[in-house]
């Protein structure tokens, strides 16, 4: 199994995609690879100028883009895709729509038997086993929190030490306390922006230059760089 699982898509004052884009490179290698878009996270924007910003982003690495909101079997299109790309959102509308079209399970399967998986924000929240640590308002009923369970953990991404001054609110960490308060078997991986996760068969690592803090219910959350090993993560 093959994931890129990335925080953010972009960071301030950068290009769409901008950050990631040599990791994505890397990560899918020189061959030209036609890769299956699922934009549809989207809400205030449509599909197409999505598709359209990805493929401005994928085309200079050397890859196509082939967006499935435009393909009359999403199905079939999961089956037959080199590559699988989930672009980042409204969680909930993501879910909702992959659910509605049958996408949850044949996307698992695709990827448990080798196709190369990307997502960030929403795309890498549907990588775990439920929606449920999203940042992401709910804004349409998903049919289910259950989502692939290619990993067996949570991600938080755009994960957020602040607590703004006059913001009198819970916290991103206490919120995923309360998570964890009902979910104590799980990990949740405060997945800050800026970095990704790598998942290569068994392997899994962080790349970028700030640390991803991990939660587990009756443990102090612990900071992990891109020297440590996230391997037992997926155990």
């Amino acid at each position: 199994m093959r994931l890129l699982l990335i925080s953010n898509s972009t960071m301030p004052g950068e290009a769409y995609l901008d950050y990631p884009k040599h990791e994505i490179k890397k990560f899918l290698g020189d061959k030209p690879l036609t890769a299956l878009f699922i934009p549809y996270a989207a809400v205030t924007f449509s599909f197409d100028l999505y598709e359209q910003k990805v493929n401005e982003r994928f085309s200079e690495l050397g890859y196509k883009i082939n967006s499935i909101h435009r393909l009359s079997d999403p199905v079939q299109a999961v089956k037959d895709a080199e590559v699988i790309v989930v672009g980042g959102g409204n969680t909930w509308q993501l879910v909702r729509m992959m659910r509605d079209n049958g996408l949850m399970q044949v996307i698992r399967e695709k990827v448990l038997n080798g196709t190369p998986y990307i997502g960030w924000s929403a795309g890498s929240n549907i990588a775990c086993p439920t929606l449920r640590t999203t940042n992401d308002m709910p804004i349409i009923d998903p049919r289910g929190f259950d989502t692939t369970g290619l990993v067996p953990f949570q991600i938080n991404p755009h994960y957020l030490d602040a607590n703004p001054e006059g913001h009198g609110g819970e916290t991103r960490e206490q919120r995923i306390e309360e998570f964890l308060e009902i979910n104590p078997e799980l990990y949740v991986v405060g997945l800050r922006e800026g970095t990704m996760l790598r998942v290569e068969n068994q392997e899994m690592s962080l790349i970028g230059t700030r640390t991803a803090r991990i939660f587990r219910k009756g443990n102090s959350p612990v900071e992990l760089n891109s020297a440590d090993d996230f391997s037992f993560l997926l155990k």
